[in-house]
């Protein structure tokens, strides 16, 4: 697949979705560790306010979609998890705004622009047991596979699987962000759930845009 449309687009988020419910529970028990013990139900949520959303008023092109699902995950998630994966959307839509395709170098340069908005609103930098674990090493991995000419499904394929090291890698990481940085050298050992829901939503673009 070199390039993907706004139903692709589509599907990748209905995936995401569906990951985001059937992993609810171990989010949240993830969060029970190290956090407020809602994450799960928090995503949960929010994702399925972003696809009625969508479903009531459906987006003219890719920008609409991503700034519907931003607008959906601000309004609906609580903590911080709303505010980062919202702006993350948003910086998302305006870096396509007016391309009616994505090709790979298009989904690396948005995936940038998600990221450095939420370092810009978090403060957070790769290590410190965050969602920017995982979204850093697949982004890293984008731009590698656009490099090498692979189309849009080889790239997120090998995104998925650097996003995944990066969640697994925060499990021995002392937090230094959010409300796990209160329990100091306690928060290691334990898998970060933002990290953890940040690779589900990339491995459901892996699963929609498989070849």
């Amino acid at each position: 697949m070199t390039s993907v449309g706004l139903e692709d687009v589509l599907a990748w988020l209905r995936e995401a979705a569906a990951r985001i419910e059937e992993q609810r529970e171990y989010l949240t028990q993830l969060d029970s560790a190290i956090g407020d013990a809602d994450h799960g139900i928090n995503m949960s949520r929010g994702f399925k306010a972003a696809l009625e959303r969508l479903d009531s008023n459906p987006p003219e092109d890719i920008a609409g979609v991503f700034k519907a699902v931003a607008m959906a995950l601000i309004g609906k998630v609580g903590g911080a998890s709303g505010p980062l994966y919202g702006t993350m959307f948003m910086e998302m839509g305006k870096a396509v705004d007016g391309k009616d395709r994505l090709d790979a170098a298009d989904l690396a340069a948005a995936f940038r622009a998600g990221i450095d908005g939420i370092k810009a609103r978090g403060k957070a930098e790769e290590g410190d047991k965050t969602m920017i674990d995982a979204l850093e090493p697949a982004y890293a991995a984008l731009q590698e596979a656009v490099a090498s000419g692979g189309g849009v499904d080889v790239a997120v394929s090998a995104a998925a699987e650097a996003a995944a090291r990066g969640m697994e890698a925060t499990i021995p990481l002392v937090a230094r962000k959010g409300r796990a940085s209160y329990l100091g050298e306690r928060s290691a050992g334990h898998q970060d759930p933002g990290a953890t829901s940040s690779h589900l939503i990339i491995a459901a673009a892996a699963e929609a845009w498989g070849s």
